[in-house]
């Protein structure tokens, strides 16, 4: 799994460059993602748009992603393709995560 990093100035973009974030790829993911917010400070915003598939490991991961933020880090995601929005829907994790439409976009708004 590859996540490229892109610095903006209202935010850091991730894109996720892969179709799934499930059992196999969770501990990577987890560990890039630390790896990543603990270089920087302020907004992230993970881009999920070529993911089609996400399963609870992969949940998992994003969540504790979002748990090992220092104060005044966030972790807001974008781009969530029809099943993995659902299952955000579904789990309730999208009253914890603000969720965009569209990565770009996100990165030019100001903090939700």
């Amino acid at each position: 799994m590859e996540l490229i990093v892109e610095h903006h100035a209202a935010a850091t973009l991730i894109r996720v460059n892969a179709t799934r974030i499930d059992a196999p790829t969770a501990l990577h993911f987890k560990e890039e993602m630390r790896s990543t917010t603990g270089k920087d400070e302020g907004r992230f915003i993970l881009d999920l748009q070529h993911v089609t598939f996400i399963d609870s490991s992969g949940l998992g991961a994003v969540v504790a992603s979002m748990k090992q933020l220092r104060p005044g880090q966030t972790l807001e995601l974008a781009a969530l393709q029809p099943i993995v929005d659902k299952v955000f829907r579904l789990t309730r994790m999208d009253t914890i995560f603000a969720i965009h439409a569209d990565a770009d976009r996100a990165v030019a708004c100001e903090k939700t």
